[in-house]
């Protein structure tokens, strides 16, 4: 069983210490490929030397998060394609728009999404995004650039049905996390889930955020890793009813040919 985790964010503090064997666990657990998040320019470049020391396993993405839009600047853009000028670096993002803390002004965000968006048109590579409360304004911006998208993925979806059809009927791919194993946030996308057509369906972990609840037994550090990415495929496949070892071949091969990876030798 081969699996690719299309969002980890391997450059935060909590892996600075063990990421070798954090991506070691991942490996062994079945995660062949994971993309590095990046979510500031500080972070993106973070992203992409860690992902260079990986060559084949790991890759990564390119942008400004939404909490943090605030800090984008006229020489954010520069950066970004310098970076995305990388074999290593797959996609632009992590972008979108997040009105649920509103951690920068909704105004700030849109431009900043808008601007993520236009650089992806122009560098021809798919986006990654992020949304959360705020999905008319977000498919109202996207509308306006998606037929000139390489490619593009709302990450950690945990919208409602209506939010589902919208992104569908606009050609995204739809990222699942372990909110899905969240009994108290997550049962909604039991029922949704298998409306994803499978060959728009993602996986992945956004570690070391969303460990999923009902892991047994539950890390004390509650980090979660690349790894447990294998038990969100199996809580997928039980909605979907299918098997593990048949989701994980069709969302490994769906997210290769997304974010256009190599098959590790």
């Amino acid at each position: 069983m081969e699996l690719v985790d299309i969002g980890a964010n391997l450059s935060h503090d909590s892996f600075r210490r063990d990421l070798a064997e954090v991506i070691e666990r991942a490996r062994h657990a079945g995660v062949a490929q994971m993309i590095v998040t990046g979510a500031s320019e500080a972070e993106s470049r973070a992203a992409h030397d860690i992902a260079c020391a990986y060559p084949g396993v790991l890759s990564a993405t390119a942008g400004v998060h939404p909490h943090l839009a605030r800090e984008w600047s006229s020489e954010t853009a520069d950066a970004l394609r310098e970076l995305a000028a990388s074999p290593v670096v797959v996609a632009v993002g992590e972008a979108g728009l997040d009105f649920n803390r509103d951690f920068s002004p909704r105004p700030v965000q849109e431009k900043v999404f808008a601007a993520q968006l236009e650089l992806a048109v122009e560098l021809g590579l798919p986006i990654f995004m992020h949304e959360r409360d705020a999905h008319d304004r977000f498919a109202a911006i996207l509308s306006e650039y998606r037929s000139r998208l390489a490619g593009a993925v709302i990450h950690c979806f945990t919208g409602d049905a209506h939010a589902l059809d919208r992104y569908l009927d606009m050609d995204l791919h739809v990222g699942i996390t372990g909110w899905i194993c969240d009994e108290r946030r997550g049962t909604h996308l039991r029922e949704l889930v298998p409306r994803i057509p499978v060959d728009r369906l993602m996986l992945e972990t956004d570690s070391p955020y969303l460990l999923p609840r009902d892991l047994v037994p539950r890390p004390k550090s509650r980090r979660n890793e690349p790894m447990h990415l294998a038990h969100v495929l199996r809580s997928v496949a039980a909605c979907r009813g299918v098997g593990a070892q048949l989701l994980a071949a069709e969302t490994t091969r769906t997210a290769r040919a997304f974010f256009r990876l190599e098959a590790p030798l």
